[in-house]
């Protein structure tokens, strides 16, 4: 009799049992094609005992949103599901206030069997209005990050709040109150949060990986030309390519697009 070959589905499950609990057993028999590839590809997200993972999807011509922030959608359904399954793998995503205010997202899992993380919002100054959905009542719980003496007094009550100190950046040839990488990861870590997705937007995947603060990079290239909008990643100028970034990477399939798994804490 032929073992029971380990389904795409199954092998899911078994990824969100083993975020759960690290010492689960293993998948007994062969692995479908598509099984194989689930757990190729989010296998070493629960690896670690603490991961930031940054995600962005963005065309050949690194824009991630038009010049009027339209960005629904660069890429295609796979990887909105693949963006969904990551969320499902760690323990709270965060975004920047930006991100909040031009694209209302709700930051779920409702694409993929899972369960929600923390929603954590990098808000300075607590000026984000209380109608995102990340606030409404019933969802999961958000955090909003911001400087003392800015609380966001006017969200919801189930909304929670945390104050963190900022620092003064240059961003946009203005100086700009931001918050550090190191220092929200250090607080999140210090709660409990070990798995971490930066999801955005641009600015804030750009800040965490300049501040070396990101150990994984999860970027999607989808065959389009925009043209102009916003870009992708932005990091501070660099006078020789010896010092551009060129981390080992693997490449995944995501129907019409291409996903690139960065790994940059490993040498090339």
């Amino acid at each position: 009799m032929s073992e029971e070959i380990i389904t795409e589905a199954r092998a899911w499950r078994w990824l969100l049992t083993r975020c759960d609990n690290a010492a689960c057993q293993p998948l007994p028999g062969p692995l479908a094609p598509a099984a194989h590839e689930v757990l190729d590809l989010y296998g070493p997200i629960l690896e670690p005992d603490t991961i930031a993972i940054g995600q962005l999807g963005q065309s050949l011509d690194g824009r991630i949103a038009t010049h009027t922030g339209h960005s629904q959608y660069v890429t295609g359904p796979e990887d909105i599901r693949h963006l969904h399954r990551l969320r499902a793998l760690v323990d709270a995503i965060v975004v920047g206030a930006g991100t909040v205010a031009s694209d209302d997202p709700q930051l779920t899992v409702r694409e993929v069997e899972g369960r929600n993380p923390l929603r954590v919002v990098l808000d300075p100054e607590g000026r984000l209005a209380a109608d995102h959905k990340v606030f409404a009542a019933g969802g999961p719980t958000t955090l909003v990050l911001h400087k003392p003496g800015h609380a966001p007094d006017h969200l919801p009550a189930h909304v929670e709040r945390a104050e963190l100190p900022v620092e003064t950046v240059m961003a946009d040839g203005e100086q700009r109150e931001r918050f550090a990488p190191r220092r929200v990861r250090d607080h999140l870590e210090a709660r409990g949060l070990n798995r971490l997705l930066v999801e955005g937007g641009g600015r804030t995947v750009s800040r965490f990986l300049a501040a070396d603060t990101l150990d994984r990079l999860h970027l999607t290239i989808a065959p389009m030309i925009i043209g102009s909008g916003r870009p992708g990643i932005t990091l501070p100028p660099i006078d020789s390519l010896s010092r551009a970034l060129r981390p080992p990477f693997r490449e995944f399939r995501l129907g019409g697009d291409n996903l690139y798994d960065l790994d940059l804490r490993s040498k090339p």
